[in-house]
């Protein structure tokens, strides 16, 4: 009997802990993401380090060639497979991704990724390494940079299966000066998960 209860209370467990696990209705992304949510995110990223930054990258590449910003992306692409990364080591140790990495640490878990784009859709610093370097061919860039000053771009959640979290990305263009000129574009990828539980409590 007592052989019996061990299992039965085994069982139940592994019950609890798989329905813990298991994927959580989808979040409504554009309803979490209040006007609150993005006045902190611009607020993040309306900063010296980010304008010098972005400032700095499109003075250096000007308008690209699409064959220059393919071969970039190529070279990015490259180095994830590879021990020798110039480019990548490069750019996640300027000082924007450094404010970038210190950016999503602080967030307590909401931030999962923040990564800023020049001009041309590259990146210009970033918390973490992303797939590729060019994100110019993409609706984060081509919704916000090439639309206006003051576009915001939400996309769709996606399941983190391996985390078990619902993650989503908010996009908008970055902008400097009183006449609010465009330079760039910024994508912040959010623990939806974790605001959601945030927004519950009233955080």
């Amino acid at each position: 009997m007592a052989k019996l209860k061990t299992i039965l209370a085994a069982g139940i467990l592994a019950l609890s802990v798989s329905q813990a696990l298991a994927q959580s209705p989808e979040p409504n992304i554009k309803a979490l993401v209040t006007p609150a949510v993005l006045e902190d995110l611009r607020k993040l990223i309306d900063s010296e380090i980010v304008q010098i930054s972005i400032n700095a990258q499109n003075q250096q590449h000007q308008k690209l060639a699409q064959s220059a910003i393919d071969a970039l992306d190529a070279q990015w692409r490259a180095e994830r497979e590879k021990d020798d990364k110039p480019l990548i080591a490069a750019t996640l140790s300027n000082p924007l991704s450094v404010y970038l990495a210190r950016l999503q640490g602080r967030s307590l878990g909401l931030y999962a990724e923040i990564f800023v784009m020049d001009q041309n859709g590259l990146n210009v610093g970033q918390s973490s390494v992303t797939s590729d370097f060019w994100q110019g061919d993409e609706d984060k860039f081509q919704k916000t940079f090439n639309v206006s000053g003051d576009a915001v771009f939400i996309d769709a959640p996606e399941w983190d299966d391996e985390s078990k979290i619902w993650r989503g990305q908010v996009s908008f263009t970055v902008t400097q000066g009183a006449d609010k000129k465009s330079i760039g574009a910024v994508t912040v990828e959010l623990n939806l998960t974790e605001l959601e539980r945030r927004a519950a409590v009233g955080i």
